[in-house]
């Protein structure tokens, strides 16, 4: 509904090195005391103990006295791993790399991202048209010493003039928003504070945007978010004089956001009570002066509004069509029976539909791999945009009046490459090939379907050095999400070519759950439907067994967030089948996820323990909950920092403690890392994506019995 322009691309890192060192005798760690108490709950007759709710205080004395030891026993454990240091220094050198983002035009001016190799935060530069000088417009490593506060999205005015910047400080999804004049860069008084899930939307001499009211003291990283507004801003006030748009007081537990149609005739406010399904609201700002009028009733469907002809309104939906379409709507006559089809569904999933130049362009995924065509305003096919291979491609978009626009492409080993593309002619040139220091001809991907256990076909990514033997001894890291309509395709992870280059197996399952196939696919895998995500990773690792790309003692598994989950369900279903688990910052406690931030809003992806039938499904696969006393559970290296205010920290650490308290007795060995000034993930520093990644390599090779052969 809203346009976010991602700033920084860096996936996720995994897996491990191919090796024999029998030398490997770890020595197991000495687990801080994590104390535990009697506090219980009972849902339905069912009392279920809580023995480390304590540790959800993450401002408590005690929690940080915590948080320190489990450092400082990790910290030593990992020191004891004779190549860490030799795995940072290879990290930094292959990090080393110039990169760009895809250019995008405002007015006169071409912009980008570029990052030198090693700074902690990409640099906006300017250039005056497509051949102009280049400059530096905003250099985000100049605002903190350290370079934890990034940028979240920036977006700039219709004539083009001011730039409004969303920046985020370590991590936290708390947003603070200033104003740019683009022809000087000279920052304005404009100061927008507790923003969160939005960005500026403009219209005229100001913009729209979302907050919720300042926290209470001591609830800023871990209070329950409530009472969403949208509020107008006008260039030179105080953020205080800013006029309330849209309120609802009788569902505090809503999403808002407004978006301008590209002429600014219209003001859309998209509504969700969580991750999927919105009902949209809308004003005629030529003609309205009264209140907003319902578009679509929320919350059975998905709608995105993508543009507007004339009174006429481009939605693109998956109301009557799980793979979505795209249909042109009378919002004086909004039901579907009056809809136009301007862009059929078919077997593939329409990802998403853009503007650029006067044309459309419809982004498909088939078998989780982009194609891009370019259609008119009728729907008529004009072109194919042809791309390299299998890979992701960025949608191409811009203004109504855009001539030419650029998008990036980029797969599991092909770093990125950039093209112009000519809208008229449809012709597409190379405008700039990312280049790093590997030699992508030795690698290849393939592509791989598997049945999981109700016969359903899966498919999976499988990525490797070419002529790989199959002969089962391959360390393997196998990486899933599944879940929230989100698709895994191939992109592009530095860290994931120091494993590559050392010869393992990096794989991705397209889980049910995720959005590979559509709608469909997506509600496969939710609601009192989610194991059916866990036996799709399961039998994942099975297919790697059974076809000898690997063995359960050189398996590992890694996932975040959602993910993370995902991981934290199946070591503990099957704990035999995995050597190594790396779940980072997971949703590990399913009955009280929706009691912090905006957990709330993943009810209706995972159910709530306050239904009855909800919770009698979450409490069978919770992590947290189906810990045994005694079982010898995969080497576990939990990930988490103290700023996460997505899945807040809370969730590792009562994991953690109910972990360590659990394993076997001289058992694999159970750690959790805990970086500071740090989120959920967007906007972290090159410094500690590399620090991440070198302390992740480091355990799951070490625990794999792997060695780290040097590189020239």
């Amino acid at each position: 509904m809203f346009k976010v322009l991602n700033l920084f691309l860096i996936c996720s890192i995994g897996a491990c090195i191919n090796s024999n060192n029998k030398q490997m005798t770890a020595k197991g760690p000495i687990y801080p005391v994590s104390k535990s108490d009697s506090t219980i709950d009972n849902y339905f007759g069912k009392n279920i103990a809580d023995p480390y709710r304590w540790l959800e205080q993450d401002t408590a004395i005690e929690v940080g006295v915590w948080v320190k030891n489990q450092n400082t026993c990790t910290e030593d454990y990992l020191n004891k791993i004779p190549y860490r240091e030799e795995i940072k220094k290879r990290l930094t050198k292959i990090w080393n790399y110039e990169r760009i983002s895809t250019p995008f035009t405002e007015g006169d001016d071409l912009y980008f991202f570029k990052n030198d190799g090693l700074q902690n935060q990409s640099i906006l530069y300017k250039q005056n048209g497509s051949n102009g000088a280049t400059e530096v417009f905003l250099d985000p490593n100049k605002l903190s010493a350290d370079g934890t506060v990034s940028l979240s999205g920036i977006s700039f005015s219709k004539d083009h003039q001011y730039m409004a910047v969303g920046i985020a400080k370590s991590g936290s999804d708390w947003n603070e928003i200033f104003v740019m004049e683009t022809k000087t860069g000279k920052k304005l008084e404009d100061q927008i504070h507790w923003v969160k899930f939005s960005n500026a939307t403009w219209k005229g001499n100001g913009f729209y945007y979302s907050r919720y009211d300042e926290p209470k003291d001591g609830k800023v990283l871990s209070g329950q978010n409530e009472f969403m507004k949208i509020y107008y801003h006008q260039l030179g006030q105080n953020q205080s004089e800013d006029k309330l748009v849209y309120e609802d007081k009788l569902h505090p537990l809503r999403y808002f956001n407004a978006s301008v149609s590209e002429d600014e005739k219209y003001l859309f406010i998209n509504c969700s009570e969580g991750t999927s399904g919105a009902e949209i609201w809308f004003k005629d700002l030529n003609q309205d002066k009264g209140h907003f009028r319902m578009l679509f009733k929320g919350f059975k469907n998905n709608y995105s509004i993508i543009d507007n002809i004339n009174d006429k309104i481009l939605v693109h939906t998956d109301c009557n069509a799980p793979n979505y379409q795209l249909v042109l709507v009378d919002p004086i006559h909004p039901e579907p029976s009056n809809w136009q089809i301007v862009i059929g569904a078919n077997k593939n999933l329409l990802e998403q539909v853009t503007t650029c130049g006067g044309k459309l362009f419809a982004t498909y995924l088939q078998d989780a791999s982009t194609r891009m065509f370019q259609y008119n305003f009728n729907g008529k096919l004009e072109h194919e945009i042809q791309l390299p291979e299998i890979g992701t491609a960025t949608p191409i978009s811009g203004h109504k009046e855009s001539k030419e626009a650029y998008f990036s492409f980029s797969s599991f080993t092909n770093a990125g490459e950039i093209f112009k593309y000519q809208i008229e002619s449809g012709k597409t040139t190379l405008f700039k090939k990312i280049a790093t220091h590997f030699n992508s001809e030795e690698f290849e991907t393939k592509q791989v379907f598997y049945p999981s256990k109700d016969g359903v076909q899966i498919p999976m990514f499988v990525i490797s050095k070419k002529g790989i033997k199959l002969d089962g001894n391959n360390p393997t890291l196998l990486y899933g999400y599944g879940g929230f309509n989100i698709s895994l395709t191939p992109s592009f992870s530095v860290s994931r070519m120091l494993f590559l280059e050392q010869g393992g197996v990096y794989v991705v399952a397209n889980l049910r759950g995720g959005g590979e196939y559509g709608e469909t696919w997506h509600q496969a895998g939710m609601l009192e439907k989610k194991q059916t995500v866990f036996d799709d990773f399961i039998y994942a690792a099975k297919y790697l067994i059974e076809n000898k790309y690997t063995s359960s003692h050189k398996l590992a598994i890694h996932g975040g967030s959602n993910g993370g989950l995902l991981v934290g369900a199946c070591m503990t279903q099957e704990p035999s089948l995995f050597k190594v688990a790396i779940p980072a910052v997971g949703v590990l406690d399913m009955l009280r996820y929706h009691k912090f931030t905006i957990g709330w809003g993943w009810a209706v992806e995972y159910g709530s323990s306050e239904n009855e039938t909800q919770f009698n499904y979450l409490l069978k696969y919770s992590p947290l909950h189906n810990l045994k006393k005694g079982v010898n559970y995969p080497a576990t290296l939990i990930m988490t920092a103290d700023h996460d205010d997505r899945v807040v920290p809370a969730h590792s650490f009562k994991f953690a403690a109910a972990l360590q308290a659990n394993q076997k007795e001289d058992g694999n060995p159970v750690l959790i890392r805990i970086d500071s000034k740090a989120g959920h993930g967007a906007g972290k520093p090159t410094s500690k994506l590399i620090e991440d990644a070198c302390d992740l390599w480091s355990f799951v090779m070490w625990n794999l019995g792997a060695s780290f052969i040097k590189q020239d």
